[in-house]
C-alpha cells in the first residue's frame, strides 16, 4: 500500500483488490455484538472537513472508532479558518498535536495532494473529496458494493470486476465521484459508459477510459449497474439544461427505465438523492437500489483503508505456507 490515498487513479489492480478483500474482513466486525477492533488503539486520526458532509464524515468517524482510534473532528465553520487561517497553518497545528493520519475534504481541487506533498505534516493523508477532482474511498465502496452484488460476497474474494458493464448517469462535469469511479472501475477491468447531456460532460472526457452516450434508454439493457449522479446545483454558475422536468425526462431513472435493465442489474447512487429529478421514489425504494448498502459498505471500506495505511499489514493476504522442516546436517548444526 501507498503512504497516502489521494486519487483512485493511483491504485493498481492489486492495491484495489487488496482493499476490497480487507473490507470483506472488516464487514464481519459489524456482525459482532461488540463492533470493535484494537488495531489502531493509541493512534489519533483527524477528520479535517472544509466542506459540509454527512455520510462521508460520519462513515470515516465510525470506521476510526471501530478500529479503536482516537478521533478529532475538525470543521471549518467555527474554527480559525473562518478568521483567515491558511491550510498550511492548520496542518502545522495538527502536526504539533501529534496527529497520526488526516482525512481531508476540501472545496479546492488538489488540496489533499498539496497537504500530502508539502512537508507541512508527516502523516498519511486520505482524500475524502476535493472540489470536482477525486473521491477515492467513494469509488472503493462503490466497487465493493458492485463486487458483492454482481460477483458474490465469498466468491468475489481475490477477484475484480472484469467484463462488468457499469453506466454512470448525470452531472459528470461537477462530479468527483464520476471521475474516481471511471479510474477505479477501469483499473478493475469493468466497461464504463458515461451518459449525460453534452453540457454536463467535462472538456476532455472523450480521452477518459470509458464510452460516452447521450441516450440513456440505449445503454440500459446492457448495464450490470447503473449509478445515478446528483445534479450539483451548488457548483453550477450557469444554466446547463432547460428545466428540471426536461432533465428528468431525458436522464432520470424511473420504473419504466428500470424495467429495461437486466434482472440482475442494480441501481446505485452516491447520495444525497434528489428524488423526483434524477431518480424516482419507486426506484430509490426498490430492492434493486443499493443506496443503504453503500452507506454500510462505506464504513467497512474505510476501515480497510485506515487499517492498511496505519496498521501496516496486508490483512487480506493469505498467509504463506510454512516451509517443511528439514533435518539439519551435523556440519550445519555445528556451524550455527
Amino acid at each position: 500500500m501507498m503512504r497516502h490515498l489521494i486519487s483512485a487513479a493511483d491504485l493498481t489492480r492489486d492495491d484495489a483488490v487488496l482493499i476490497l478483500d480487507t473490507a470483506e474482513e472488516m464487514a464481519r466486525v459489524a456482525d459482532r455484538p461488540i463492533k470493535k477492533l484494537p488495531t489502531l488503539r493509541g493512534r489519533t486520526v483527524c477528520n479535517l472537513f472544509f466542506e459540509d458532509s454527512t455520510r462521508t464524515r460520519i462513515s470515516f468517524e465510525a470506521a476510526e472508532k471501530r478500529l479503536s482510534a482516537d478521533v478529532i473532528n475538525f470543521a471549518a465553520k467555527g474554527s480559525s479558518v473562518s478568521k483567515g487561517e491558511s491550510l498550511k497553518d492548520t496542518a502545522q497545528t495538527l502536526e504539533a498535536m501529534g496527529v497520526d493520519a488526516v482525512v481531508i475534504r476540501h472545496g479546492a481541487s488538489g488540496a489533499p495532494y498539496r497537504l500530502a506533498t508539502s512537508g507541512w505534516i508527516d502523516a498519511p493523508v486520505i482524500n475524502a473529496g476535493d472540489g470536482t477532482h477525486q473521491h477515492p474511498t467513494q469509488a472503493l465502496l462503490d466497487a465493493f458494493t458492485m463486487r458483492r452484488r454482481l460477483v458474490g460476497r465469498d466468491t468475489g474474494l481475490g477477484r475484480d470486476l472484469e467484463g462488468k458493464r457499469i453506466t454512470l448517469v448525470g452531472d459528470v462535469l461537477h462530479s468527483r465521484v464520476a471521475r474516481s469511479n471511471v479510474d477505479l472501475l477501469h483499473t478493475l477491468g469493468a466497461e464504463v459508459t458515461l451518459v449525460a447531456p453534452p453540457t454536463l460532460l467535462p472538456v476532455g472526457a472523450e480521452t477518459w477510459p470509458c464510452e460516452i452516450s447521450y441516450d440513456l434508454d440505449r445503454v440500459l439493457a446492457k448495464s450490470d449497474a447503473v449509478m445515478m449522479l446528483r445534479v450539483q446545483r451548488e457548483r453550477m454558475n450557469a444554466a446547463f439544461f432547460p428545466t428540471e422536468r426536461e432533465y428528468s425526462r431525458r436522464y432520470g431513472l424511473d420504473g419504466r427505465r428500470m424495467a429495461m435493465m437486466p434482472e440482475h442489474a442494480i441501481v446505485m447512487h452516491p447520495g444525497p438523492m434528489v428524488r423526483g429529478m434524477e431518480i424516482t421514489a419507486e426506484v430509490a425504494d426498490s430492492d434493486r437500489c443499493t443506496v443503504v448498502e453503500q452507506v454500510a459498505n462505506g464504513v467497512s471500506t474505510r476501515m480497510a483503508v485506515l487499517y492498511l495505511l496505519l496498521g501496516g499489514a496486508e490483512f487480506a493476504a493469505p498467509a504463506a505456507p510454512a516451509a517443511p522442516a528439514t533435518p539439519a546436517s551435523p556440519r550445519t548444526t555445528e556451524e550455527s
